[in-house]
């Protein structure tokens, strides 16, 4: 299903925050929002999630850090029943264990808390538990921040294989160009609350149009990194 929303806005003490924009995402694509600090990407992102959740489509979350997602004191299995009540699925051994052995997270003791079980595992069963309703969009709000880069690009790997024969879209926000370049096919830039340029990733990088572009495309080190 090709994701269609028409001016998204957003204010803050009466200040726009967000102006109003235009979105189009194709089923099964792989969009790169970027910008620097405060350009509003996170906005932009939480703003569509809830018109899309208004209007029936289905949307899944991973947000920067799974501390964001994860209770200290619950075990891992309580928050993937929690998912699935909250999804109205029934319980289903072979839907966890498929997504479990995408991620690379099989074997691993859902009885513990967060806490027993490392950062990138955290991370990888916050985006399994985001998969579980097979969402028509997946918002990935600077998924890898609080992971190492080798630990990062791992579980960006990981979600690549299990995505690349799904329908499921993909919308990546991050301030890393790096993570963006090698993930996804589509660039859209944000600078001041707006979205200031639009385009396939490979045509950006070499011929980004706007100031604010060629500010983010001027910083070489992002070709070096691993994600």
């Amino acid at each position: 299903m090709t994701i269609t929303l028409f001016g998204l806005s957003a204010t803050r003490s009466g200040r726009p925050i967000l102006h109003p924009t235009d979105i189009t995402i194709e089923p099964g694509a792989r969009v790169g929002l970027v910008g620097a600090s405060g350009s509003g990407k996170s906005t932009l992102g939480h703003t569509l999630i809830d018109a899309l959740r208004a209007q029936g489509t289905t949307v899944a979350h991973v947000p920067q850090s799974p501390d964001e997602a994860l209770d200290p004191l619950r075990s891992m299995g309580f928050h993937w029943r929690e998912a699935e009540r909250a999804l109205h699925l029934a319980p289903n051994p072979a839907r966890q264990a498929k997504l479990f052995e995408a991620l690379n997270i099989s074997g691993a003791n859902l009885r513990k808390r967060p806490w027993g079980w490392s950062r990138g595992m955290q991370q990888r069963f916050v985006i399994a538990m985001a998969l579980i309703g097979t969402p028509d969009l997946l918002v990935m709000d600077e998924p890898t921040s609080a992971l190492d880069p080798v630990v990062a690009a791992q579980t960006m790997d990981l979600l690549d294989r299990y995505l690349a024969d799904r329908h499921t879209a993909l919308l990546l926000i991050t301030h890393d160009l790096g993570l963006a370049a090698r993930r996804v096919s589509r660039l859209l830039v944000m600078a001041q609350g707006q979205v200031v340029e639009d385009a396939p990733t490979l045509q950006m990088l070499a011929q980004p149009q706007t100031k604010q572009a060629q500010a983010l495309c001027a910083h070489r080190n992002w070709r070096t990194l691993p994600c």
